[in-house]
């Protein structure tokens, strides 16, 4: 696995390609399906042995080759063969569906599958919303249940299958924050993908006046669309450090509702890669308490 640059991209994609299929993984080092997402594709650079090239690109570090792929959430995974993309999926795909992604384009070695066989696989994305998805079912009224199984939909990338799964619990929104804030999270995925306004769009508003908190608002939505937590609950800061009750607190709701939904991704990292009480979100606990009470 190489981290490409701006700098190295020519040499490491780009002419790469020319003789072995390419792999692009864009990624940040905040994004928890990334971390998850990751491993496997390292993973499976090693059991093909050799059949494909995996690079990954920090989505954050390198937003000019972010924009050139047109990259709209993380992870992306994108596969280049002579110099051009061919295929590529979004989201922490299962193992099993990356294989079936590699075999169309990929030829891996002979004993690649008997390696891997070999190896005890670790629990894949897609194994782990299905038991969330069985603990749900087996406990519909259990709340935390449901918060964590659409929470592990959206981070996947697969919204319409969370919106289904939150629907049983709909009526509860307004009882139960955590539930609440996976309707927020929605509600921005949506606004997102309605195009109506763009991060330059936003940011525009704001050079124009730093108390468009409209454009803020709008702009905090859209990272957290692109789960970029703490660029969005920064927007939000903003917001609460020249008015705390702006449209009916709103932006002190929706911060909570980022810290929900980031909280948990965070917590469930293996190898103590992140504690449960990673220090930025606890760090960005402080913040809003501290804006709030001052």
């Amino acid at each position: 696995m190489i981290d490409v640059t701006l700098e190295n991209f020519e040499t490491e994609v780009i002419a790469a390609s020319m003789t072995q299929p390419v792999l692009v993984d864009f990624w940040a080092p905040w994004c928890g399906p990334c971390k998850v997402i990751g491993p496997l594709l390292e993973k499976l650079e090693v059991a093909y042995r050799g059949g494909f090239k995996l690079v990954k690109i920090d989505s954050d570090q390198e937003q000019q080759l972010s924009a050139a792929f047109g990259i709209k959430s993380i992870p992306t995974v994108i596969l280049l063969m002579n110099g051009q993309p061919v295929d590529g999926f979004m989201g922490a795909l299962p193992e099993g569906k990356i294989r079936e992604f590699l075999d169309k384009h990929v030829q891996p070695g002979t004993d690649a599958e008997d390696e891997a066989a070999e190896e005890e696989a670790p629990l894949a994305p897609g194994d782990a919303i299905e038991r969330l998805s069985q603990a749900c079912a087996a406990a519909p009224d259990n709340d935390d249940a449901r918060f964590e199984y659409v929470r592990a939909l959206l981070l996947a990338g697969r919204n319409d299958d969370a919106k289904v799964a939150f629907a049983p619990a709909i009526a509860r929104t307004g009882l139960v924050r955590r539930l609440d804030s996976l309707q927020r999270l929605m509600d921005a995925i949506d606004f997102a993908d309605s195009g109506k306004v763009t991060l330059a769009d936003a940011d525009a508003r704001i050079a124009a006046n730093k108390r468009d908190f409209g454009a803020r608002y709008d702009k905090a939505r859209l990272l957290m669309a692109g789960q970029r937590w703490t660029p969005a609950m920064d927007e939000l800061l903003e917001i609460l450090m020249r008015d705390k009750t702006w449209n009916e607190d709103l932006a002190r709701k929706t911060y909570i509702a980022a810290l929900d939904i980031m909280e948990p991704v965070r917590a469930k990292v293996a190898d103590g890669q992140i504690a449960p009480d990673d220090p930025t979100v606890a760090s960005y606990r402080r913040r809003l308490s501290s804006v709030v009470l001052s």
